[in-house]
């Protein structure tokens, strides 16, 4: 197995350019994830690794490899897509061994390799069987056979369980997760879905307009996200964020229309700030008043309430456990730590530390 790097990676089509100069190291048997909106390029740069997409300009390595410009035949990877693309007309095992039939493999080779995949991914009893025949979790699964068949140094995944029901996405990701912990290969995964992203990966690179914004492990980007568009993106539900301007030793917020103290570098006086925060840091007093309940989303072992400042209009999600619980027209007040409260710069969005 190898690493993937990348060094000023570039893409574009004609006078437009969607990857900008992309540097990124992902180590021998990692697990990477790829996340972001919508357009941010997460897609375009694992086509770009998988040789799919040229690269304009930079280098790509695989190992040792620069495989820039080498054919994605050359390059030892393997992908995944959100397609499960299998042949109607061939059976599991004869779908598995296509692309090895094709290479020249001869049949007993395909047989122990093919047999030693359906074992890693509870196939066996499958293997006779046609795609029609199958679930939807099961076609997935012999797309991802197919690529282990193969031997690649690298698995590329492209979106693999859009096409799931939310039953089966939880289970696939399971299943993604101990065949990476058995074979202990390198692994990308691209997906908009930041739950996907925060269970399976070692490293997540979040992305935007084709730059990266912030790369590190699951918790840190939750827990100390540099920026913004970060914080708000790595999270379920997604974090609070309201105005406040520098006043004295702290920030005026208008929300409370409090003088919140927080252990951060100082704005200069009257500059605006945001502040972000979660809602599981986020307290409702009952008995308390200056907020209105909008919604509450009752979910079992958790609730969320959806509340909004009478006297700014600001609306917060604030996560409710216990017996007792807010309900839609409810006067209530609100508490939390000003410790957990994350500022950012109003205009540039960067954390202010």
């Amino acid at each position: 197995m190898s690493g993937v790097t990348l060094n000023g990676a570039i893409k574009r089509y004609g006078d437009v350019q969607v990857i900008h100069g992309i540097d990124l190291e992902i180590e021998d048997g990692e697990f990477a994830v790829f996340v972001g909106p919508s357009g941010c390029g997460k897609s375009t740069l694992l086509r770009m690794i998988a040789g799919l997409e040229e690269t304009s300009d930079g280098t790509i390595r695989i190992g040792q490899r620069d495989v820039t410009r080498e054919d994605p035949a050359e390059r030892g990877v393997a992908m995944v897509f959100q397609t499960y693309a299998l042949y109607p007309h061939m059976t599991v095992r004869e779908n598995m061994g296509f692309g090895l039939r094709m290479t020249g493999h001869d049949k007993a080779e395909i047989k122990r390799k093919v047999d030693a995949a359906a074992e890693v991914l509870q196939l066996e009893k499958l293997l006779d069987r046609k795609p029609a025949a199958l679930s939807g979790g099961q076609r997935q699964r012999v797309a991802i056979g197919r690529a282990i068949v193969r031997g690649p140094e690298v698995f590329l995944f492209d979106e693999p369980l859009s096409n799931l029901d939310a039953e089966l996405r939880v289970e696939m990701r399971v299943e993604i997760a101990r065949l990476h912990k058995e074979i202990g290969a390198t692994m990308i995964y691209v997906t908009h879905d930041q739950v996907e992203a925060m269970t399976l990966a070692d490293k997540i690179v979040v992305l935007r307009d084709g730059r990266i914004e912030q790369v590190g492990a699951p918790l840190d980007l939750y827990r100390d996200p540099d920026n913004r568009f970060v914080a708000g993106f790595i999270g379920s539900p997604s974090m609070n964020f309201v105005e406040a301007r520098a006043e004295g030793e702290g920030f005026h917020a208008p929300f409370i229309d409090q003088l919140l103290t927080l252990p951060v570098r100082k704005l200069p006086e009257g500059n605006k700030a945001t502040l972000g925060l979660r809602p599981e840091h986020l307290e409702l007093d009952h008995a308390g008043s200056g907020f209105t309940v909008e919604l509450t989303e009752a979910l079992g072992g958790v609730s969320y309430a959806y509340i909004v400042s009478d006297a700014t209009g600001e609306r917060l999600i604030v996560e409710e456990r216990g017996d007792e619980r807010s309900h839609t027209g409810d006067k209530v007040g609100l508490r939390f730590d000003p410790s957990r409260i994350m500022a950012f710069d109003a205009e540039s969005g960067l954390r202010i530390r």
